[in-house]
């Protein structure tokens, strides 16, 4: 007699995971990271079910990355997240506190930060929309991925700001749009609109929306308000619905444009696309705005975090004279 599959068989793990990310609304990068951490945690624990696991094994994994692979600090916090979700979220386990792990080690830097000139130098360098991408990072504070996950109803030309949805723990806040900026974007929306007007024609022009939105608005992803105001070159196939969209541009394309230019301009600091948002609260610091507005503008949960930014104001050759240049 042959064996039938159950009907109504239990999903796979993994997709349990997934699926319960997707109910919490957390990012696809997110997602993605969980899932990888996950596999990693039962491969190293030679492919035992976490239910046959716990507290001492995650333990042993958790030390195993920073002992054995050397691993940075917030890695490291990134897995103990993705296993914590796991044992809570999907099997429904409370895992003790961690008592035992061998914590990596926490590195004290202070944020890479361009001189003017330097912001100058690079800008230069670049043209085009990356030009566009890395002025708005300077020139509002952002984050890169809030950059290009801009909606095209976020940027208010009138008003001359930027409402950013959803940032860094899932926030919403307003930040200043660049009075220069003002007419070189609505030059690139124009081409964004005709863009989107082609692939409308041509049975496309739909986009992702967050939080399933396109089930309560179905028609909403096609609507010029909801475009990505950065839309990528190529259409591409949605990994979660199969259908075929445009996305907006690849964040290493950002990356890899700002590494060119940087190299370009002859400077030796190890610059990035999020150094312009560095630069960007240093400047502002450094012209007298008060921290909590500067706390404000970057989206900061604490204003500790925006308190790293005032190294520039009283070090070095900003107030503190050396003992040589007093012989």
């Amino acid at each position: 007699m042959e064996n039938t599959p159950a009907v109504n068989a239990e999903p796979k793990l993994l997709d349990q995971v997934a699926a319960r990310i997707r109910v919490k609304h957390y990012s696809r990068r997110t997602e993605q990271a969980y899932l990888d951490w996950i596999k990693r945690y039962i491969f190293h624990h030679g492919k035992r079910h976490p239910k046959e696991m716990g507290a001492v094994e995650v333990e042993a994994f958790l030390s195993f990355l920073a002992v054995s692979r050397n691993v940075s600090a917030s890695t490291q916090n990134q897995a103990k997240s993705a296993l914590l979700f796991l044992y809570k979220e999907v099997l429904g386990i409370e895992l003790p506190w961690l008592d035992n792990v061998t914590q990596a080690k926490v590195p004290k830097r202070l944020p890479v930060v361009l001189t003017r000139d330097e912001v100058q130098a690079v800008l230069n360098r670049l043209d085009g929309t990356m030009w566009l991408i890395a002025s708005l990072l300077y020139g509002s504070g952002l984050r890169v991925m809030e950059c290009l996950r801009l909606r095209v109803k976020d940027v208010d030309l009138a008003r001359r700001e930027i409402l950013v949805r959803e940032g860094k723990g899932f926030k919403d806040r307003v930040t200043m749009l660049p009075v220069s900026l003002i007419e070189p974007l609505k030059q690139h929306l124009l081409k964004v609109q005709a863009l989107h007007n082609e692939d409308s024609n041509a049975g496309y022009g739909e986009v992702f929306m967050p939080m399933a939105l396109d089930r309560k608005y179905p028609n909403a992803g096609s609507a010029w308000a909801w475009q990505y105001v950065f839309p990528s070159v190529k259409l591409s196939i949605d990994p979660q619905s199969n259908k075929v969209r445009r996305h907006h541009v690849d964040e290493k394309t950002v990356q890899r444009a700002v590494k060119k230019a940087v190299n370009l301009t002859g400077m030796t600091k190890l610059a990035t696309p999020h150094t312009f948002r560095h630069s960007f609260a240093t400047h502002l610091l450094e012209g007298g705005y008060d921290i909590r507005t500067v706390q404000e503008l970057l989206g900061h949960s604490d204003v500790s975090t925006t308190m790293i930014y005032t190294h520039v104001l009283n070090k070095g050759g900003h107030g503190v004279s050396s003992p040589l240049d007093t012989l």
